[in-house]
């Protein structure tokens, strides 16, 4: 019994001293190390190059209502049917929210002042977030003996295929934990569609019987693989597993330009796994 205590005393003696850092070490021995509470403090733990991977819930919305403009102009090339109804300026689309997944990876490098901490990191996401709009009016309206009946049919969509970001982050350490705040620049790839139908149904009152016509005009406008940019903002938490792995939370709001109109946004809430080198 008595030997079996020695040995587990030694394992345990082992293993603290496998955790301190080397530079631990002083006049009175590895045990007067400045733990201050935690193995992790004592030393620039977050400094340096790391990289990782992370998955990606997403929450975001796209505002369409003043993305169908130019299909709307694209369908009335019949200048009439713009005069007659006054719709080439109408909101056809509203906003749309949905929900997405993502997953990808960073890649940055830590300053370290004491507990000040600062960082440049890339990230990049793949992305299955989509969001669509579709809407029809009715109008009736009579100009001179015509009657006019039209409906306006218009949809649209936009797939986010990925995005990625140069962020600079600001944290403070306290001990195995960084929390931190972010700002970075984001470019990114979507496929946007957008398709408005004009149908006119024309009744001539001044013959007999009354004469009907049906006027269509169609309109699209449509790109795949479109660049767009905007910039994201979020805080987030690091914690050190040891002195090489670390887990991370984070929340990041991330709004896009360069669309035509769409207006969107995305709130992204991240789990991931990075390794410090």
């Amino acid at each position: 019994m008595r030997r079996l205590r020695i040995v587990l005393r030694s394992l345990a003696i082992g293993a603290a001293v496998a955790v301190v850092p080397p530079g631990a070490a002083v006049a009175g021995g590895w045990l007067d190390a400045p733990l201050r509470g935690s193995l992790f403090d004592g030393y620039a733990l977050w400094e340096g190059f790391y990289a990782g991977g992370h998955a990606t819930y997403v929450s975001g919305g796209a505002d369409f209502s003043e993305v169908s403009q130019s299909a709307v102009a694209d369908a009335l090339r019949n200048a009439s049917l713009d005069g007659t109804f006054s719709i080439s300026g109408l909101p056809l689309l509203g906003k749309s929210d949905s929900n997405g997944s993502g997953f990808g990876g960073f890649v940055g490098y830590n300053w370290q002042w004491d507990d000040v901490v600062l960082g440049l990191e890339a990230t990049y996401t793949k992305s299955d977030w989509s969001a669509v709009s579709a809407s029809s009016i009715r109008q009736q309206t009579t100009t001179g003996t015509i009657d006019h009946d039209m409906t306006l049919s218009a949809s649209s969509s936009i797939k986010l295929i990925d995005y990625t970001s140069l962020r600079g982050r600001a944290g403070y350490a306290t001990g195995q934990f960084l929390p931190y705040g972010l700002i970075g620049f984001v470019v990114g790839r979507a496929d946007v569609a957008t398709s408005v139908t004009v149908v006119d149904t024309q009744t001539d009152n001044s013959t007999s019987p009354a004469t009907v016509t049906t006027v269509i005009g169609q309109g699209s406008d449509g790109r795949s693989d479109k660049f767009i940019y905007g910039y994201s903002i979020g805080a987030g938490l690091d914690v050190a597993l040891t002195p090489n792995i670390f887990a991370r939370g984070e929340y990041e709001r991330v709004q896009f330009f360069g669309l035509g109109g769409l207006h969107l946004y995305l709130n992204n809430i991240r789990a991931g796994l990075g390794v410090r080198f």
